[in-house]
């Protein structure tokens, strides 16, 4: 998926749209606020993870760290993983109970979060991305457990 902008409508291609070889993208009619207070499934810190994720996810898999003015597409795969770095650093063991809490419990919910954002104009995709590209990417329980290896032994 590609970072278009930050929050604001208001943005121009210069300060942050990023056009698609095919189509030029079309500025938003509603905000993130009004599409998710709408859709009821992710409060705005999920989306806001998400926002957060994409953008580590892209200077993580690409090597010029996604510069403004350059494709930064990152697959479904890679946003979730990008997204699961993101929620162990910052959460540790508590990651999976927090993206729970915002009723993330698998990783096809990431994609639907994505694809309402492509839908309502603040993300763009590629013709090739789908929100199945997101199902079973990772088992949630492995996946915040994993690097984290506790033991009684001294």
């Amino acid at each position: 998926m590609c970072l278009l902008c930050g929050w604001t409508k208001e943005r121009s291609r210069g300060s942050g749209y990023i056009e698609s070889r095919e189509e030029k993208l079309k500025k938003p009619e509603r905000s993130v606020e009004e599409i998710f207070s709408e859709d009821k499934r992710y409060p705005l810190e999920a989306v806001q993870f998400v926002r957060e994720g994409l953008n580590h996810a892209v200077s993580r898999f690409h090597e010029d760290g996604g510069e403004s003015g350059t494709v930064r597409h990152v697959s479904g795969a890679q946003l979730c993983e990008g997204l699961r770095e993101l929620a162990l650093k910052r959460w540790g063991l508590m990651a999976r109970s927090v993206l729970e809490k915002w009723n993330i419990k698998r990783t096809r919910d990431f994609g639907e979060i994505v694809f309402l954002l492509v839908d309502n104009g603040w993300m763009q995709k590629e013709p090739s991305d789908r929100v199945e590209d997101f199902d079973n990417v990772y088992d949630f329980k492995d996946a915040f457990r994993q690097g984290f290896n506790l033991s009684l032994d001294n």
